[in-house]
């Protein structure tokens, strides 16, 4: 029987990394709340010139809950806005559990954000397919739901594509890849998307959802995320570039052990041919 991450973390926990021991108690009192910035530079198949230096602000897996205050969240969002990016994605898993007492409140903490070619979105697993991105519409994202939009930037295309948690086969995404004039930015919430993003030559790929593993144990490593592809940070899979977010919240138990939460800056570059 497959174990969930859910399991996982729970057992670490009751093994003796729990609030009663010291990392349990760092983790949870402390670690969780660190918000740090991280800042990459990757490289993207095909990317004009014009856009060499673009940088997009990236910040996922909020899971706005009674463990995941405001107070973190605006932390989040602050930090990311004094980077001053050109473009910010949102990469899903604002709540958890889809708790709709959450959604107004999650939304309403991100509102803050903004930049000069916009505030894009999709959903997480956790989030339900109507008032999440309702409530994020009316403060000014553009939700991707399994659809693609066209930027012109510096008189360049670039293309995002944003796909649900739920679209995973090829064949419904390569429909959503037609008609792009310029690179293209597949947003996926789920990392194992590298497989599908590669075999379509997607250049780059944005995701979340692994919180890097949550609790990153020393000489173990992320127990609760092996079956990811990519645990946290940038990977390459032939000509994909992929990276993925640690992200700001947690699930399933509040508490991060070497794995601190983050948003990232993420500068784009013309990969070497």
């Amino acid at each position: 029987m497959a174990v969930s991450r859910r399991d996982v973390l729970k057992g670490v926990l009751a093994a003796g990394l729990g609030a009663g021991s010291g990392g349990g108690t760092y983790g949870f009192v402390y670690e969780r709340h660190q918000i740090a910035v991280i800042r990459e530079t990757l490289p993207v198949a095909g990317l004009p010139a014009a856009l060499d230096g673009f940088r997009i602000g990236f910040i996922t897996d909020i899971h706005r809950s009674r463990w995941v205050s405001h107070a973190d969240v605006s932390m989040a969002v602050n930090l990311l806005m004094r980077e001053q990016t050109d473009l910010i994605v949102l990469g899903g898993d604002y709540v958890t559990y889809g708790d709709r007492q959450y959604v107004g409140p999650s939304a309403d903490a991100l509102a803050p954000l903004s930049a000069p070619h916009g505030v894009f979105g999709i959903l997480g697993n956790h989030d339900d397919d109507r008032d999440m991105p309702a409530a994020l519409a009316r403060n000014h994202v553009q939700m991707l739901k399994d659809a693609r939009t066209s930027l012109t930037i510096n008189g360049e295309s670039l293309d995002l594509v944003g796909i649900r948690f739920w679209t995973r086969r090829q064949a419904e995404i390569a429909p959503l890849l037609r008609g792009a004039e310029g690179p293209i930015i597949l947003l996926a919430h789920d990392p194992r998307r590298l497989t599908e993003a590669g075999a379509l030559n997607v250049p780059l790929v944005l995701s979340g959802h692994t919180h890097g593993g949550q609790v990153v144990l020393p000489a173990l490593g992320a127990l609760a995320a092996r079956k990811f592809p990519v645990v946290a940070g940038v990977a390459r899979r032939d000509r994909t570039t992929m990276f993925v977010s640690r992200g700001v919240g947690t699930v399933y138990v509040p508490v991060r052990i070497n794995c601190p939460p983050e948003v990232a800056v993420l500068t784009l570059q013309p990969s070497p041919s």
